[in-house]
């Protein structure tokens, strides 16, 4: 029994960590642009304004501070991630992979002289 949960809790680490992976690279692909619903009489230089290219520059950000900002408001990737972490360390502790001895010996040392 020890075995069928070892295995299920890591199975399911596992798959956590592939989905906050998954998760942050879908995130890092570019957008798709939207289809256009059909070709239009003005030709491509009927963009209005408000549809023109433009980029938004915002100033670098300190890696401290990017580092403090995913530590205090991790992404639901990161958190994914952290989850399937634990599970696998669960697991391997469920295993017998990973022990914990805790003990005490008592009695008299002998006297030296």
């Amino acid at each position: 029994m020890r075995d069928w949960i070892a295995v299920i809790i890591a199975v399911l680490g596992v798959l956590l960590v592939l989905a906050g992976a998954t998760l942050i690279l879908l995130r890092a692909l570019p957008a798709r642009p939207a289809p256009a619903a059909g070709p239009s009489l003005d030709g491509p230089s009927a963009l209005s304004s408000d549809e023109s290219d433009t980029s938004d520059l915002s100033p670098a950000v300190p890696v401290g501070a990017r580092i403090s900002s995913a530590w205090k408001e991790p992404t639901a990737a990161d958190r994914l991630i952290f989850w399937g972490v634990i599970l696998l360390v669960l697991a391997a502790i469920a295993a017998g992979a990973i022990t914990f001895n805790l003990g005490a010996a008592g009695g008299a040392t002998p006297a030296t002289r």
